[in-house]
């Protein structure tokens, strides 16, 4: 397609006045994760959890395969969880739940490797942006991650 045919369509789309003249797919489509890679989960998920404030809600493992998923997810302040990631109550919490996780991939083994594993998504063309993550404070709250 031409730049001006795709800008036509972008167009037609967005001015569609209900969605269903637009193929969205049926149902209720909703961000459900982002996942990240990460070196060692001993050091990741305290980050996570103990600094930032996130619950593991889930754990699915794959020995086959040599690898895990962790998911984490912020709740409502005065929320409790009282599953064990692992479970099937877990797991249907996990894809039931309305809200987004963040997983965490660890493959078997990169904790033992010296250092970086993954890029940080810091560097040209890395194709990684950031995540973020809301807090009261950016300055208190950078100064205690950085100790």
């Amino acid at each position: 397609k031409t730049k001006n045919e795709t800008t036509k369509q972008l167009h037609n789309i967005m001015s569609a006045e209900t969605s269903s003249e637009v193929n969205v797919i049926p149902g209720r489509p909703t961000w459900q994760q982002t996942m990240l890679r990460i070196k060692d989960p001993a050091k990741s998920l305290p980050f996570y959890c103990d600094l930032l404030g996130f619950t593991l809600i889930d754990k699915f493992d794959f020995p086959q395969w040599k690898f895990c998923l962790y998911f984490l997810t912020t709740l409502p302040k005065g929320t409790t969880y009282d599953l064990t990631p692992g479970t099937k109550e877990s797991h249907d919490y996990l894809w039931n739940m309305e809200g987004v996780t963040l997983e965490l991939t660890h493959n078997y083994g990169t904790e033992e490797k010296e250092g970086s594993v993954y890029h940080p998504g810091n560097q040209e063309k890395d194709g990684f942006g950031h995540i973020a993550v809301n807090v009261d404070d950016v300055y208190a709250c950078s100064e205690k991650l950085e100790k």
